[in-house]
């Protein structure tokens, strides 16, 4: 149970990193690779599923983290990525237009994988046990 938060953590920069990916390198993809475009990843449904995963880790992750090292930035700087990604989601390529909607996503990801980087570090850093 004392390695959960750092889990939580782990698992929230892999689906950052994979909703990163997803936004930069699937328009290439499916450009080159034509079979792709029968799996209709870029369907808005996609993203609201990646919130799914993405959301909740997230905030059981940060919140974990803060409670053990207390440095309420981190959090913070978290919920910033989450809200960017939200925001990207919510106001989708109809209003971003897709080059738009895409430079968000990947932003809030990066934002969110970076909070949850230091968060990780500072709990390996801290007197928690839940990176031992």
């Amino acid at each position: 149970m004392k390695n959960i938060q750092a889990l939580a953590d782990k698992a929230a920069i892999t689906l950052s990193f994979i909703c990163t990916i997803h936004c930069l390198a699937l328009p290439l993809a499916v450009v080159l690779l034509p079979a792709l475009a029968v799996l209709n990843l870029e369907d808005e449904a996609s993203h609201l599923w990646m919130l799914a995963a993405v959301v909740p880790t997230s905030l059981f992750a940060l919140t974990m983290g803060c409670k053990k090292h207390k440095k309420l930035a981190v959090m913070v700087f978290g919920l910033a990525g989450l809200a960017v990604l939200i925001a990207a989601v919510l106001l989708g390529h109809d209003i971003l237009t897709e080059a738009g909607e895409q430079i968000l996503l990947a932003t809030g990801a990066i934002i969110i994988a970076l909070g949850h980087l230091k968060n990780h570090q500072l709990c390996k850093r801290s007197s928690c046990e839940c990176h031992l």
